[in-house]
């Protein structure tokens, strides 16, 4: 048995090959609906932890979304300077500042949520709305407790060397 009917004889039970396919595409429906947004993929992905996170710093938020805080810097600063977050001073500590969304910033993240969402059910077509909430569930959980194992390792770092040709970098 060769090919396709190789990979399915398991039932889907070969994690990696099934999750890297659904990585690929995923990237490739989300890369074009979100076209030049700063950062792209994980741009937006900041601006969602920011509309819809309560981070009191920046540190916090770096660490929420496993980025390294130099790289967060310059990711901030591109998205502070489209007008879509600003920084404020932490009301509970001023040498703080805190990230929040301009009114801009979340006008912009609700219609790329709403595309990125399209974009996804799409990809998912082939299970109906109650299967896909639950896939997204649960893969919710196993990623959050990988986070709990893991905190140190960057997911966007995983998710490029997934993408790429398989090298480590």
């Amino acid at each position: 048995m060769g090919g396709y009917a190789a990979r399915m004889s398991g039932d889907g039970e070969n994690l990696g090959w099934t999750l890297g396919v659904l990585l690929r595409a995923y990237q490739g429906s989300v890369v074009t609906v979100i076209g030049d947004f700063p950062h792209g993929p994980r741009g937006y992905q900041t601006l969602a932890a920011v509309v819809g996170g309560d981070h009191p710093t920046q540190l916090a938020l770096a660490a929420h979304l496993g980025i390294d805080r130099t790289v967060l810097t310059y990711l901030i600063d591109d998205l502070a300077g489209a007008g879509l977050v600003e920084r404020r001073r932490n009301p509970a500590d001023r040498r703080q500042r805190r990230i929040v969304a301009t009114d801009a910033g979340a006008e912009a993240f609700e219609d790329l949520e709403r595309r990125v969402r399209d974009a996804e059910d799409g990809l998912l077509g082939s299970l109906d709305a109650a299967e896909r909430d639950t896939l997204r569930r649960l893969l919710w959980r196993v990623a959050c407790d990988v986070r709990d194992i893991e905190p140190a390792t960057d997911p966007c770092d995983v998710a490029e060397e997934l993408l790429s040709d398989g090298a480590p970098r």
